[in-house]
């Protein structure tokens, strides 16, 4: 096949050849230009992406330890109800509070006139020691100053 390629050039006038020279180099300019060249973009945004997974995942591995130290550091599960581990460390923090189980597994507390940091530092502690959390409350101003009305509901791990 090349060579009735070959063929076909030479009998082509000198004017014409040239013609053919200039459009076979337009053609690979085209190419070029055409396809090469945005591959090679493509090429160049995915080592990029890569690099950035690769500076991500060595991260994440020089924060294992300290994952792994939050993870053994979760508190342990209930071993009684969330109804008795609250009255308790609500009595220990020198909190008055009403309780009522909620249907979801839940507990709802009220409290009045209660000293706002206390009510703030005894549910850290039940969050840190206990891993119970507030999934909602409303919390009203108290009629003494630093105290407060307030109404949670509160979830067990």
């Amino acid at each position: 096949m090349m060579e009735a390629i070959l063929q076909y050039f030479a009998k082509l006038s000198p004017r014409d050849q040239r013609v053919a020279i200039i459009g076979a180099i337009a053609a690979a300019l085209l190419l070029v230009v055409a396809i090469v060249m945005p591959l090679q973009r493509r090429v160049g945004a995915l080592e990029q992406r890569v690099e950035h997974k690769r500076d991500d995942l060595a991260w994440l591995r020089s924060m294992a330890p300290q994952l792994a130290n939050l993870r053994d550091s979760a508190p342990p599960p209930l071993h009684e109800s969330l109804v008795v581990v609250v009255d308790r460390s609500a009595r220990q923090a020198g909190l008055a509070v009403a309780s009522q189980p909620s249907g979801d597994g839940g507990l709802n507390i009220r409290l009045e006139q209660t000293p706002f940091d206390g009510l703030v530092a005894w549910l850290g502690q039940l969050r840190e020691s206990y891993g119970i959390r507030v999934d909602s409350a409303v919390v009203e101003a108290g009629n003494a100053v630093g105290t407060v009305n307030a109404s949670l509901v509160l979830h067990a791990r």
